[in-house]
């Protein structure tokens, strides 16, 4: 990101705005499966589909999903693989701070009790 201008960074902000929500999370994850219609990810989701549908329009414009018509169904695809590498690598970051941070507290659960203020 260095040296980008501010119209470039608002548009990586929205990019990654776009993968703030839980949902929006949830139906590319179900579509790392492969293709879906609207009605099929709103039953996965637990959703109603105009709510999915809301949800698509938006990941759509990121350019993160595209949509295909066929018949009286549209199908939904993911447009850019990366975004699961992404996905994938904030995860990871994730789990390695949960893991930093459960091992601090083994440190200090183990000490308990023997510190210079415990009780004799």
């Amino acid at each position: 990101m260095e040296d980008l201008p501010p119209e470039a960074l608002q548009q990586v902000a929205a990019y990654f705005q776009a993968l703030s929500e839980p949902t929006r999370l949830q139906i590319l994850n179900l579509l790392r499966g492969g293709e879906r219609n609207v009605g099929e990810l709103a039953k996965a989701c637990g959703y109603t589909a105009a709510n999915v549908s809301r949800h698509l329009t938006h990941l759509q414009q990121q350019g993160l999903v595209e949509r295909e018509g066929r018949g009286t169904s549209v199908f939904y695809r993911i447009a850019d693989p990366a975004v699961f590498a992404l996905c994938d690598l904030v995860c990871g970051n994730i789990a390695r701070k949960h893991e930093r941070n459960a091992a601090e507290r083994r440190v200090f659960s183990r000490t308990a009790g023997t510190g210079p203020l415990s009780k004799p």
